[in-house]
């Protein structure tokens, strides 16, 4: 028998699983795939590397069975799981001809697989630029403890929307609806403490295609820590109407279409909170690079807001806050269909920096985050160079190599070694990457 007769299989558990897409987007051999109700491992591509493990928000990621290889379940059936299978018995294993594997057992299939699996490489034979290598996994070192998983999909609370308010012009852009939406959860006399930077997961009532109950969907709370409205058990989302998939297909989503069209007074099963990575720094002198797109606006305006009621105690007495610099770039086709452009406008310009960037205004030319990031290359390279300095990208899956390549010249032309630079912002969680 050899070492490589048994294997440690990494498996998905779907029962927690919130489907965020964080572990798909993070294999970095393309291991991890989907459909519409489950995410799965592909055991003969896997090479247990454990890059998934940290950034997954839930835990649903860190499963493993104990499997002979040739019984080891194939992505199709796992596509068809409503929980994880009951892991072999000794005597199972034992009547298939093999024993438990020893960690070691698992190392050597982790190498074999590696092996057969190499990274990728292009033509020249150089590994392309990988921009999730630079997201951080650890929260920064100043930041405060984040509660996870408090409610799972068995044992959701109930919250009562407060507030739904449109906040993006009617109308359409480049032939692209969009209704983006404001909402304000109360959670009543339940418990339900968030971070900025954090997310819930609504779980939208009623059955799918095949009669089983509709999966959570993950969204990220944009208000700060002590709620919407200050003092009150309350948090809000921005949540986008999905009126058709990444390749431009008409589809109806379920959650945002139901979220959006909440009524206030209605109530929602909320799962959660999730996240214990991506937050932000509470050191005072800190400073914040917020990068995003759309919807990813959410946790961004979360952040800010919280700096902004810390500088408004300031102001009125209530201790002293230095707050460090606030840097955002945001991103939409246009500027009518930007949430919270109009807030955005009135905050002081002595307290953020707001750069904006359309790739759809009639007449210009289209711009998005990363070209205004190299214009403004001087003030993020000092930024980059100071170790207070804490990044946030949020937004589609399409905008994160962009966003990091530029950084990465912004860095070199300003006489920083990247690698250094790149390497210091993964270790002390000061560079997150959230897209989707």
């Amino acid at each position: 028998m050899t070492i490589t007769t048994v294997i440690q299989q990494h498996l998905i558990d779907p029962e927690i699983c919130i489907r965020c897409n964080t572990c798909e987007a993070t294999c970095p051999v393309g291991a991890i795939t989907h459909d519409e109700r489950n995410y799965v491992v592909n055991a003969d591509i896997c090479n247990l590397c454990m890059a998934c493990i940290s950034p997954c928000p839930t835990g649903s990621i860190d499963n493993w069975r104990t499997m002979p290889r040739v019984m080891a379940y194939s992505p199709t059936e796992q596509l068809t799981w409503d929980e994880l299978p009951v892991a072999l018995s000794a005597e199972q294993l034992a009547s298939a001809g093999v024993a438990e594997a020893s960690p070691g057992d698992a190392l050597a299939g982790a190498n074999e697989a590696a092996s057969i699996n190499p990274q990728p490489v292009d033509a020249s034979g150089v590994a392309p630029f990988d921009s999730s290598a630079y997201g951080a996994t650890v929260p920064p070192w100043s930041a405060a403890h984040a509660y996870t998983n408090l409610h799972g999909p068995k044992n959701p609370v109930t919250a009562t929307v407060a507030g739904n308010v449109r906040v993006t012009e009617v109308g359409r852009t480049a032939g692209h609806d969009y209704d983006t939406h404001h909402i304000v959860l109360d959670f009543g006399a339940m418990p339900f403490p968030v971070l900025e930077g954090q997310s819930i997961g609504l779980l939208p009532p009623g059955v799918d295609a095949q009669g089983k109950p509709h999966h959570a969907r993950q969204y990220s709370v944009a208000s700060p820590r002590n709620g919407e409205r200050a003092g009150y058990n309350n948090l809000s989302l921005t949540i986008k109407r999905v009126l058709e998939d990444h390749q431009g297909k008409p589809v109806r989503g379920v959650a945002s279409n139901h979220a959006c069209d909440l009524k206030v007074g209605d109530a929602v099963q909320v799962i959660g909170p999730f996240g214990a990575s991506f937050l932000m720094p509470n050191h005072p002198r800190s400073h914040i690079v917020m990068i995003c797109t759309g919807t990813g606006s959410a946790p961004m305006r979360a952040m800010t807001e919280w700096r902004r009621r810390l500088r408004i105690g300031q102001a009125e007495g209530r201790g002293k806050f230095e707050g460090g610099k606030l840097l955002l770039f945001f991103g939409a086709r246009s500027q009518e269909e930007l949430p919270y452009f109009g807030p955005l406008q009135s905050l002081p310009k002595d307290f953020i920096d707001i750069n904006f960037a359309f790739s759809r205004t009639p007449g210009q030319p289209k711009r998005y985050v990363q070209d205004v990031m190299r214009e403004r290359a001087a003030d993020l390279a000092l930024l980059l160079a100071d170790p207070n300095t804490c990044l946030y990208v949020c937004g589609l899956k399409s905008m994160e190599e962009g966003v990091v390549l530029a950084l990465r010249d912004v860095a070199q032309q300003a006489g920083l070694v990247w690698e250094t630079i790149g390497a210091a912002l993964k270790k002390e969680g000061r560079l997150h990457l959230e897209t989707y």
